[in-house]
């Protein structure tokens, strides 16, 4: 089995919208109705990729996950902090590779001198409620009914994990800077 994760890259867009496609049809992990077209998606992965890391979890050729972080929130203040978001496609959920590109994407923002972390999940989804715990989380906040998808209120967990703290903080990189070589390079291989 050849697996690896690296940089996602554009033309990867339909097969990552395949695997968000489920979680807006189906699920309450993304508050999203309708399933963004190939060229929005697109969009949001190049505005994403400007700054942050944007990682695919590869299984012979198969993009099986996604994960990414983006902008907490636009004051200055706020540019240490990141969101990040994880997705794994329905039959590969409980593999570890939410882990795997979690552990990845980690590691690179704090090369960026990224300081805290930031997950918005549904409280109905305790799977990915306990694998952010396990990955070092604790719930920050809890918002009741805060959003509404398939005719019902839903509440909504903020998890948070400091991954570094600088007593005076660093010149946030973007991605570009802490990789140099092309962003298509492999990050791992098992």
């Amino acid at each position: 089995m050849n697996t690896h994760i690296r940089f996602a890259r554009l033309q990867d867009t339909k097969e990552i919208l395949s695997i968000y496609a489920p979680y807006v049809l189906h699920d309450s992990a993304t508050f999203e109705y309708e399933v963004p077209s190939i060229k929005t998606f697109k969009q949001r992965i190049q505005t994403i990729q400007q700054f942050y890391p944007y990682l695919v979890y590869e299984e012979n050729n198969e993009i099986l996950g996604y994960a990414y972080a983006s902008r907490y929130k636009e004051r200055k203040a706020y540019a240490w902090d990141v969101e990040v978001s994880v997705y794994v496609r329905k039959d590969s959920l409980g593999k570890g590779i939410g882990t795997k590109l979690y552990t990845y994407l980690f590691a690179i923002l704090k090369k960026q001198n990224i300081c805290n972390i930031y997950a918005c999940i549904t409280k109905e989804n305790t799977g990915s409620i306990k694998m952010h715990e396990k990955l070092g989380f604790e719930q920050a906040a809890l918002f009741k009914n805060s959003g509404y998808k398939f005719h019902r209120w839903l509440d909504v967990v903020w998890m948070e994990k400091s991954l570094q703290y600088m007593e005076e903080p660093k010149e946030i990189l973007s991605v570009k800077e802490v990789f140099s070589s092309v962003l298509e390079e492999e990050l791992c291989k098992e």
